[in-house]
């Protein structure tokens, strides 16, 4: 198995681009669009497990758009083969000082592009 085709990174690097500025702007339909809509999709959240696009498309639809915007640091992404990739990344949010959040995704390519299989996604005190 090849890791970090540049060509694959590339295409999720893409993708992740895109869900983060859906992400902090809300656009609830490109975050829904982004993600694997299938029963085994699982977002794990900082205060909710959501098992399902049905789950995770109800918890997208009622979240507030305020508090939204985020500085990112340490984002990797790595690639295995041509259709499956882990994005990972820490975030820092001025309503939430002294603490640094952690994103985890698991993307894999279909037919309809790259999308999100399994999100993580959990705020702890800054260790540093």
């Amino acid at each position: 198995m090849e890791i970090n085709l540049p060509d694959v990174v590339a295409e999720v690097t893409a993708a992740f681009e895109r869900y983060e500025q859906a992400l902090v702007t809300n656009d609830v339909e490109t975050l829904e669009a982004l993600f694997h809509d299938h029963p085994t999709t699982i977002r794990y959240g900082g205060g909710e497990n959501l098992y399902g696009m049905d789950e995770i498309r109800a918890f997208r639809r009622a979240r507030s758009a305020v508090g939204l915007m985020r500085e990112r640091q340490r984002t990797v992404i790595t690639t295995y083969g041509h259709d499956m990739a882990v994005a990972s990344t820490l975030f820092a949010r001025e309503n939430a000082p002294g603490k640094v959040g952690r994103q985890q995704q698991t993307w894999v390519r279909f037919p309809e592009g790259w999308r999100v299989v399994a999100a993580h996604v959990s705020v702890i005190p800054d260790p540093t």
